[in-house]
Order: C-alpha cells, then sequence, then structure tokens
C-alpha cells in the first residue's frame, strides 16, 4: 500500500520553468521585464487596461508553444497510485498555466487564477479563452465588453484557499516544488502543515526563503527531482 495516503503539493514557477514557461522572480524573469503594479494589480488594470491585455495575451499565446515536463507527468502518476488505494492528491498550484491539467492532473486547484480563462467583471461568467483579449471583447454570456483576464493579481484574494485549508487538514503528507517561500498566504502552508505534524519535503532548485521549514529537502531541477522523490514513495 502506498503510505501517505494524501498528500497536498504546492507547486510554483519553478516546475514550470523546466518546460520553458517564463518565471517572474529570476534576474530575467517577468518582473525584470516588466513593473508588477502595471500589468498586476487591479489599480494597473483600471490605469491602462490595454497595457494589462497586451501583457497577458502574450503569456497566453505561449501556451501551445510549452508542454508539461517528467515532473508533471509524475505527479499524475502519483495521484493515480494514491487513488487507487483510497488516497488522494491535492495540487495546490500557483502556476497560471495549464501544464498540470495537460498531464492529466485531476484535483488542481490554480490558486492564482488561469491564463486559459477569462472573467466578467460585469456579470461574473467565467470563460475558457485561448484568444486575444481586449476591452473591446465583449462578454459571451452578457455581451458587456468588462472582460479582463481570470488572474488574481497583487491586493486580490487568492481562489479555492477554502478548499486548501480542507485538504490540508485531511493531509498525511505537505511538498513544495518549485516554489520561492516569499508569495503568501501559499508560503504559509509549510507552516501550517508543521503546526499538524506532518513531514514536509520542499523540492526546489535552490533553497526557499523558508526551506528551514521543511523536514526534507532536496535540491535540483524539478524534471529530474520529482520523479525520483515519485519513485521513492511509490516503492515505499
Amino acid at each position: 500500500m502506498v503510505k501517505p495516503l494524501n498528500i497536498v503539493v504546492l507547486t510554483g514557477a519553478g516546475i514550470s520553468a523546466d518546460s520553458g514557461v517564463d518565471t517572474f522572480r529570476d534576474p530575467d524573469g517577468a518582473w525584470m521585464k516588466n513593473d508588477p503594479a502595471k500589468v498586476a494589480t487591479p489599480e494597473g488594470f483600471a490605469e491602462d487596461p490595454a497595457r494589462v491585455h497586451a501583457f497577458y495575451n502574450a503569456r497566453r499565446a505561449q501556451l501551445p508553444k510549452v508542454d508539461p515536463n517528467p515532473a508533471h507527468f509524475a505527479l499524475t502518476r502519483l495521484e493515480e497510485e494514491l487513488v487507487k488505494v483510497g488516497g488522494s492528491l491535492t495540487l495546490v498550484t500557483q502556476n497560471v498555466d495549464d501544464l498540470h491539467q495537460r498531464a492529466g492532473s485531476r484535483r488542481v486547484l490554480p490558486i492564482h487564477g488561469l491564463l486559459d480563462h477569462v472573467e466578467c467583471t460585469s456579470c461574473g461568467a467565467i470563460h475558457t479563452w485561448a484568444e486575444d483579449l481586449s476591452t473591446d471583447t465583449p462578454c459571451p454570456s452578457c455581451g458587456e465588453t468588462t472582460m479582463r483576464p481570470y488572474i488574481v493579481w497583487f491586493g486580490e484574494i487568492p481562489r479555492h484557499f477554502d478548499e486548501v485549508e480542507d485538504a490540508m487538514m485531511e493531509a498525511h503528507l505537505f511538498a513544495a516544488i518549485g516554489t520561492s517561500g516569499a508569495v503568501y498566504p501559499a508560503a504559509g502552508l509549510v507552516s501550517f502543515a508543521r503546526e499538524r505534524g506532518l513531514p514536509r519535503v520542499e523540492l526546489n532548485l535552490d533553497p526557499s526563503d523558508n526551506a528551514s521549514l521543511f523536514t526534507d529537502n532536496r535540491y535540483g531541477r524539478a524534471s529530474t527531482i520529482v520523479p525520483a522523490w515519485v519513485d521513492e514513495l511509490l516503492d515505499a
């Protein structure tokens, strides 16, 4: 039997970087090229929605050009094996790409939103979206031209956190993959796990800001260390 049965995994930019997805906090990342106050806040959107749309249109257009890597597929395999024995894997992702879903993961909580979705600020409808978005794009539901990226910007409340907390209360193990440990509330999940006495595994390219809170730290490229970790769990 696979143990532990219920696992919560937090993923960040490091797992998608091996697929060629642009990161944010690296020296050549998105925040070095763009002022987050202008493209990732409600205030920036109100000031210049065309600029914000152009930023996310470019990122959305990148999605078909990247594919899931071995780390994504390893987590899918782990979920499948856990489900077979009555367990669960909850993927809490800070990433806004769709690589976990395309790799086959079924229980994914995208707490920062999704690039391939848009939201109408008039009627609240959420739509899957692959094309460019502009201030002239009508909402398919209500017709108003008040669409925005389905992205959680700085100063906004992450999505699905009630479900995240429920999963953490049922978890036997917590892992964080490719995260900086600097973005809250996601970065606080390891403290939550510690309070519950859970084993805590960090899998990262380099130590995160809260690396000392983990009980097991493994460093290297996600596409290498995550499959190895999954193999260990499934062989246990």
